[in-house]
């Protein structure tokens, strides 16, 4: 038993918050705070390290997973199908989770649970806000034109892993149009840097256990138990709709796939366990897309195109989370919220979480360009930086769990529309 990934995950987690607790000078306190701020990166250099493989290889695989998917496919039309629902599909359950969030925080209204005394306590992080961008004012076709990855050295420096899944599905795309003595020595060249990857990624699983251990034991002493108590409701607000968004997952899961949610928890615990250690999508990738060839049957076309396309663009967590803080702290600063400015946030939100790069705290950035669209000081993520890393922790559990729900969802839609055929 102990042999297993999961547990080891699960033995990493619980001992690394316990021992965190204790070193924390918001919590046990064992040690003087200098002592205790001094060693907690070199805790969190295993799973610092496990972060940085995963970063290094994360684009060959994402490209190399999306070409070998599309070619895979075996006939553009497989591709067509695919192609012209996964992207209604991811927008659906975007606008399902916003929807969520927007209701329960107007509902709950976890602004208001927060004395008003806490904002002059605000501690304004430098760092945070010198890393937001604030958007120019770019017209919609610009946008859709500037989709196309035209300097991908600059989208690699970015971050920007939504330019390399486009490039990816061209080159995937073009494949299947080449003549096939044309078109092996890529197909063959993308095989050989997927398995380099793949090799990779195993090295920096053998580190995932002592990785979260270390990650978790960092946080924890960091925020101890101050950050979570004084806002435990918008704590409760995010989890609750993270929950909720969880629960229309398996709905999808049960009505569509057939499959019976608990065996699908059960299935995909491994996935999960990894993504609430690691805040990483991208870091899980791998990991999603075995599991959904080998434990949910998925077809490997789908798998390979849908989960990496979906690391990048579906995050109905970050998006659900996003609009809950941006209300929370509209509340909290007493910023009345019209109809319009209820939408344009929903539109905002849903935009700002596609594409956006699938590593954690990058949540933090783009909220800061949200809320500086509604008029909320940009100071305000200063009061929610303490406890995000733990909510990154859940969304990105979700984020991973939507993605395998997806695969279960476009199969289903495949088959019937080949069988219709």
């Amino acid at each position: 038993m102990l042999k297993k990934l999961w547990v080891q995950v699960i033995i990493g987690m619980i001992s690394g918050v316990i021992v965190g607790l204790l070193l924390s000078p918001n919590a046990f306190a064992l040690i003087p705070k200098d002592i205790a701020f001094g060693i907690a990166p070199w805790i969190a250099l295993a799973g610092n390290i496990f972060l940085a493989l995963i970063k290094m290889v994360v684009i060959p695989l994402v490209v190399t997973s999306i070409i070998l998917g599309i070619t895979s496919a075996g006939d553009t039309e497989t591709l067509k199908n695919l192609g012209t629902k996964i992207a209604p599909y991811f927008i659906f359950t975007t606008i399902i989770a916003v929807t969520i969030g927007i209701l329960l925080a107007f509902l709950i209204k976890p602004g208001d649970f927060v004395s008003s005394d806490i904002i002059d306590t605000i501690v304004i992080n430098s760092t945070t806000v010198k890393e937001v961008n604030i958007i120019k004012d770019i017209s919609i076709p610009d946008m859709i034109v500037g989709l196309i990855p035209v300097n991908i050295s600059q989208a690699e420096l970015d971050g920007n892993i939504l330019f390399f899944v486009i490039l990816a599905i061209f080159i995937g795309v073009a494949l299947m149009y080449m003549e096939e003595e044309n078109a092996k020595p890529i197909k063959d060249l993308s095989k050989s840097l997927q398995i380099f990857s793949m090799i990779v990624v195993k090295w920096a699983m053998k580190l995932a256990p002592l990785a979260v251990f270390g990650l978790l034991c960092s946080i924890t002493i960091k925020i101890g138990f101050d950050a979570i108590s004084s806002m435990s409701m918008y704590i409760f607000t995010v989890l609750l709709g993270l929950l909720s968004l969880l629960g229309f997952y398996l709905i999808l899961v049960y009505f569509i796939g057939k499959i019976n949610p608990l065996t699908f928890l059960s299935q995909i615990k491994e996935v999960q366990l990894m993504a609430f250690s690691t805040s990483s999508s991208a870091a899980v990738m791998p990991l999603s897309i075995k599991t959904a060839e080998d434990k949910l049957n998925i077809p490997t076309p789908i798998s390979k195109f849908v989960i990496p396309l979906g690391a990048t663009i579906n995050m109905d967590g970050t998006a659900l989370y996003q609009v809950i803080a941006a209300i929370f702290l509209t509340q909290l600063f007493g910023i009345d919220l019209s109809l319009v400015d209820i939408i344009i946030l929903a539109l905002t939100t849903i935009g700002a979480s596609i594409g956006a790069p699938s590593t954690p705290g990058v949540g933090i950035v783009i909220l800061a360009t949200i809320l500086q669209g509604i008029g909320v000081p940009v100071e305000g993520i200063a009061l929610i930086l303490g406890v995000d890393r733990i909510l990154d922790m859940c969304r990105t559990t979700i984020n991973v769990t939507g993605d395998l729900t997806a695969s279960i969802v476009m199969n289903h839609f495949v088959k019937n529309s080949n069988d219709s055929q």
